[in-house]
């Protein structure tokens, strides 16, 4: 099943939440970018449903930069939301996730939200890459550059695992 990014950030919030540990704007967009990278290397299948764009700090979904921008580098208190189509209104995005899904992100984020976000910006821009080759190509920057996801699947598929999936 794919999921909205919204659903993962707020795992990621609440699961950073219940350990007291504060998640900036740029270490969320990345910790969700690692979630969803690890999701397609050890459970061979996508997270999210949306693709990545490269941006300078590295991996963003965009609609969750819109949603958190407000929080500049401070931690986020709040949690995305999305319109209730019934309602029109605004409502906090709810997230389900099955037992091996929820098990990876559960051990994903506990690893990558102990980095430093410039860590994080470190590691996601890794030479040669998902974000460097979409980023560092021979053409124009320009917004809406997507991460290819059989890019993230060849470098990553040959990357050290920095969690423990027993």
């Amino acid at each position: 099943m794919l999921y909205d990014g919204r659903q993962v950030a707020n795992f990621v919030l609440d699961v950073c939440g219940d350990i007291e540990r504060p998640i900036s704007n740029l270490s969320l967009q990345k910790i969700v970018y690692f979630c969803h990278v690890w999701s397609l290397i050890e459970l061979h299948r996508p997270l999210i449903k949306h693709s990545f764009e490269a941006w300078e700090y590295g991996p963003v979904l965009p609609y969750l930069y819109r949603e958190f921008k407000v929080f500049d580098s401070a931690p986020i208190t709040s949690r995305a939301r999305s319109i209730d189509p019934i309602s029109g209104s605004l409502r906090i995005v709810n997230y389900d996730f099955d037992s091996e899904t929820r098990a990876l992100l559960e051990k994903v984020v506990s690893f990558y939200s102990q980095l430093r976000p410039s860590d994080l910006v470190r590691l996601s821009h890794a030479e040669g890459g998902p974000w460097d080759e979409t980023w560092n190509h021979k053409g124009v920057v320009n917004p809406g550059m997507k991460i290819k996801e059989d890019s993230i699947v060849r470098f990553y598929s040959h990357a050290f695992v920095p969690f423990s999936l027993q």
